[in-house]
């Protein structure tokens, strides 16, 4: 009896402490199944967990978490973040802004550093309204800004992952002739244009031409040094082979501004040209086929020049090619006052970044179209193909004498060059604390020296 009621009362204690136990693990179910492993932790949890410092650290390590480090803020430079990132995936694009004068210049890029072209993207600017890229080229300008701080930002579009961030950027009033620090956004080459409609420089020279020009080699000249300028268009050339034939510089054109869309575009050959001249030992200048219609353009094709040239040793000078692109081109049309300060202001950026400069350009043209009066202090590159110049308004520095000369190494027609620069080629051209290096150290005024 005594026995059976005591395994009676055992076993209403063992349900009874059951029952209790039961009612203990319902109540607190998610507790049970986090430290059984089985539940998922809230974002919550898991930032508490990750973030906790009071965890053991083993071999650099925090506990048992192999990637506590994406929490750490510090870990990575900070991201950008995007807006719409649920609701689409698309091209993640950025803004890059730019501003010579009282304008801005907004460009959107891909994560490549590429133009996004072909959508109509829109920015708003803070406090001044909205601006769409109608034409589609990944490029937004808005002119006739006051001075002082924008703050930018790019509205959303299908497609594309837009940045959730605002940039500023400072509008000066007055032009500071400097390099723009984003200008190879705008540098395309001639697979992205029509090489046919924008590169349309007319020879001035050929047109003005009296029929007595010297198309030899004109070696005994004295202190001038003989020389050529290149482009594309004399296709493939043998380098060493023009350094033996005589030639002592090379001017080579690094690119132009397109006479229709005024895309900057790099010269094909531009790169082949410059290293192949560099590597025959023949000293280097560079050109630019302006089509600027103003100042800030200007400015954009002197900072696309020193873009190209700035990793090599160039020992001429830089210069401004100005000419016409046949009387249609879109900067054909200015007056002698627009063009001389667009010229100027390319010729102001190229010399402060520290090269020498000057502008190229027929008898007629010098004479005509552009105040020499105003560019005086640069040098000047006469393009007059007769026996004896006759331009003798001002100094010139160096002399086209014909278009139609020929040189080994050169398939084409080449134009043949004198120079009275003395330029000294020995002195080391690195870069200075300025960032670049001066390169001529005067000149022999303009009495051509001729056989």
């Amino acid at each position: 009896m005594d026995s059976k009621w005591t395994r009676n009362v055992l076993t209403a204690m063992i349900v009874l402490f059951a029952t209790v136990l039961a009612v203990i693990t319902v109540a607190n179910l998610d507790a049970v199944k986090q430290k059984l492993g089985l539940a998922r932790k809230t974002p919550v949890q898991e930032e508490v967990q990750e973030n906790s410092g009071e965890e053991e650290t083993k071999g650099g390590q925090i506990g048992g978490n192999l990637s506590a480090f994406l929490s750490d803020e510090t870990f990575f430079d900070p991201e950008v973040k995007f807006k719409s990132l649920e609701s689409y995936s698309g091209r993640n694009v950025f803004l890059v802004m730019s501003s010579v004068a009282r304008d801005l210049r907004v460009m959107v890029v891909d994560s490549v550093g590429r133009l996004v072209t072909g959508t109509d993207f829109t920015i708003t600017i803070q406090d001044v309204g909205e601006y769409t890229d109608r034409d589609k080229d990944g490029v937004i300008y808005v002119d006739n800004l006051r001075s002082g701080e924008y703050s930018v930002s790019l509205n959303e579009q299908d497609g594309f992952r837009v940045p959730n961030t605002i940039t500023t950027i400072q509008v000066r009033q007055d032009i500071e002739y400097r390099v723009l620090d984003n200008i190879e956004y705008l540098m395309l080459t001639e697979d992205d244009i029509d090489p046919e409609k924008e590169d349309k420089a007319v020879n001035g020279a050929a047109e003005d031409a009296d029929g007595t020009e010297n198309m030899e080699l004109q070696f005994d000249n004295g202190s001038a040094k003989l020389g050529i300028d290149v482009s594309k268009w004399n296709e493939e050339i043998d380098w060493e082979a023009v350094k033996n034939a005589g030639i002592e510089f090379a001017i080579i054109r690094c690119g132009y501004r397109g006479a229709s869309s005024g895309a900057l575009v790099i010269d094909p050959r531009y790169k082949e040209n410059i290293e192949g001249a560099i590597a025959a030992g023949i000293p280097v200048g560079v050109y630019f086929f302006t089509q600027a219609r103003d100042e800030i353009e200007a400015v954009e094709e002197a900072s696309m020049v020193i873009r190209l040239i700035e990793d090599y040793d160039v020992d001429y000078p830089v210069f401004l090619d100005s000419e016409s692109a046949g009387g249609r081109g879109r900067a054909d049309g200015l007056d002698f006052d627009e063009r001389t300060r667009a010229h100027k202001a390319f010729l102001e950026t190229i010399q402060a970044a520290g090269y020498e400069t000057g502008v190229y350009a027929s008898r007629n043209w010098l004479k005509d179209r552009i105040d020499m009066t105003r560019l005086s202090e640069y040098r000047i590159w006469l393009a007059e193909y007769a026996d004896v110049p006759t331009y003798d308004e001002y100094y010139y520095h160096m002399w086209q004498y014909t278009s139609k000369g020929t040189v080994n190494g050169i398939s084409t027609n080449v134009d043949l060059n004198l120079c009275y620069m003395n330029i000294d080629t020995s002195i080391d051209h690195s870069k200075n604390a300025a960032g670049y290096s001066g390169v001529v150290n005067g000149d022999a005024g303009n009495v051509p020296v001729t056989e």
